[in-house]
Parts: structure tokens; C-alpha cells; sequence
């Protein structure tokens, strides 16, 4: 671990640890990385909705799929 690194002990439910679990092994990574991700994913979200943005999905460019509500 480097030395500017934090370490964080952290409390989750069996379902959210299982789910963890299943996407490292699914993306080949290991729990930590997918948590980091993830809090990527949330920090990009939190940044969006600061400038008026909004999240969402979207299978073709042009057309809003699904619009993720509720997050922040």
C-alpha cells in the first residue's frame, strides 16, 4: 500500500458483498478495484449534477434509455 494511501474498514450486507464479489470475478478484478470504481462512477455523477446535468443510459446516442433519478 502506498504511503499516502487511506485504509478504510467498511461494514456491508451479505447481498452487497456478494454482488461486489460477483463483478470482480466477472471483470477480473478484486473487490477493492470495484469499489474504487464505483466511487468513480459516483464522484462523475455528483460532479454532473453540480453543473445541471443528469445521468442516464443510453443505448443509442441520441435517445435518453433510462434517466438514473435518486442518486444524489
Amino acid at each position: 500500500m502506498a504511503s499516502d494511501s487511506v485504509r478504510l474498514n467498511l461494514q456491508i450486507s451479505p447481498d452487497l458483498n456478494e454482488m461486489i464479489e460477483r463483478i470482480a470475478n466477472e471483470t477480473k478484478t478484486n473487490r477493492t478495484a470495484v469499489i474504487r470504481q464505483a466511487l468513480a462512477l459516483m464522484k462523475v455523477a455528483h460532479d454532473a449534477k453540480a453543473k445541471g446535468k443528469h445521468i442516464g443510459l443510453v443505448t443509442d446516442p441520441d435517445k435518453l434509455d433510462t434517466e438514473i433519478v435518486g442518486l444524489l
